[in-house]
């Protein structure tokens, strides 16, 4: 896999040596057990992978070449690079600008821009409407483009089972800028629709059965389906594909759910099941699999608590939350700042996005033992400072020295 450069301040001696480490003792992913660091009073277990995946280092390497070949240059960010604070404040800080915010909320008007200007299209992708905007501009949108390899295997996807007839239906969180970019891309080749989960999946199946009336479901879905979308014919033939970044399990579930729905509609076997419903395969990124994978098997360890470390509108951090939430107390942050003492820590829930201070955080025993992550999108020197954050306060953060020389 290709090497990027990236600031050595997104980087970590203890965290790479210990992902060389593991990745020359399993270098075909077998192992799934944690790293454990043991500080004595406190034990800290490392997911099998965590943190930066191709696609974001893909994006920063861009982002901050094109920052350093381009220093007469007004540059802007369309959206969020990727869903990690530090990282975008460090672009800010560097002279780059938001045109939007996270939800497509215009901060800055197109009308602004020039044909002399540069924007950086995220990791996320962005729609085909957007795409033409900047090119109206004369802006050179392909030049500066960073969206995921893997987003855009969905929408190659998408394409391929469209040109067959099939319409699609988008496994995602609607308001999410690759969610909106994959609909984008989908509904310019075919009836496309937005399902958030499966509870809203389930409520779509009543109208490809009849339990539902046609009448409802333009209510219902508003703002999921595509223009011209017919509730009475676009669904008997259908693919799902997801935004990259979903739990495989749901994504999973939803696709077998509608699979058995469209089966029982049209009386089809596994056999002539093809007739309606399109095979498109796993359309979740390797670093979404890897990293719920390793979550699992991390969570096969016993220990006190978890600690989960990301953007809080990361998509693939919040699924990790989500994960440990089932099995242990767990608490989200997004910087070493979060953790304000030993006995109170600042935690996000992963769901309302809204922030707690929870006090007595860390269980009173010995040894204590953490499980810990970090989303794709969340720099390894974020997690060594959390690392040596917890070792100060329990007196060990000697031993961190000890453990980059025993890893490196």
């Amino acid at each position: 896999m290709k090497k990027f450069t990236i600031p050595n301040i997104y980087r970590s001696s203890l965290i790479s040596g210990i992902k060389e480490k593991r990745k020359a003792a399993d270098k075909f992913k077998k192992d799934y057990t944690p790293t454990n660091l043991n500080f004595g009073p406190i034990q800290i277990y490392l997911a099998r992978h965590f943190g930066f995946c191709y696609g974001v280092e893909n994006a920063i390497e861009i982002a901050f070449n094109t920052i350093n070949n381009n220093p007469d240059k007004h540059i802007y960010l369309l959206s969020e690079m990727i869903h990690n604070p530090q990282v975008n404040a460090d672009l800010v800080s560097r002279g780059v600008r938001f045109l939007q915010d996270t939800y497509g909320k215009q901060l800055i008007s197109f009308d602004a821009l020039t044909a002399d200007d540069i924007v950086i299209i995220p990791a996320f992708g962005t729609t085909l409407a957007i795409e033409q905007a900047l090119r109206n501009k004369g802006i050179a949108v392909e030049k500066y483009n960073t969206t995921c390899p893997f987003v855009e295997k969905v929408w190659n996807r998408s394409e391929q089972i469209a040109q067959k007839g099939y319409s699609i239906v988008v496994h995602g969180k609607p308001k999410h800028e690759e969610t909106r970019a994959t609909f984008s891309h989908a509904s310019a080749n075919t009836p496309t629709i937005i399902v958030n989960d499966m509870a809203e999946t389930i409520e779509l199946a009543k109208y490809m059965t009849g339990e539902k009336q046609r009448e409802t479901f333009y209510d219902e879905f508003k703002g999921r389906y595509s223009e011209g979308f017919d509730i009475t014919k676009d669904l008997q033939h259908i693919g799902v594909v997801n935004q990259t970044t979903q739990l495989a399990t749901d994504t999973q579930a939803i696709s077998d759910y509608l699979k058995d729905v469209v089966k029982n509609i049209y009386q089809l076997t596994n056999d002539t099941i093809g007739q309606h419903f399109a095979d498109t395969r796993d359309t979740l990124c390797y670093a979404t699999n890897d990293n719920q994978t390793a979550v699992t098997g991390m969570l096969a360890t016993p220990a006190d608590i978890a600690i989960v470390i990301g953007g809080h509108n990361s998509s693939n951090s919040s699924h990790l939350v989500e994960l440990c939430e089932n099995k242990l107390p767990t608490y989200f942050i997004d910087s070493p700042d979060r953790l304000v003492s030993k006995e109170q820590i600042t935690h996000c829930n992963w769901q309302t996005k809204t922030y707690s201070e929870i006090e007595h955080y860390l269980p009173n025993k010995t040894p204590l033992k953490i499980l810990m992550t970090s989303g794709a999108s969340c720099p390894d020197a974020i997690v060594e400072q959390v690392i040596r954050k917890l070792a100060v306060f329990y007196g060990v953060e000697d031993k961190v020295a000890e453990f980059i020389q025993l890893y490196s």
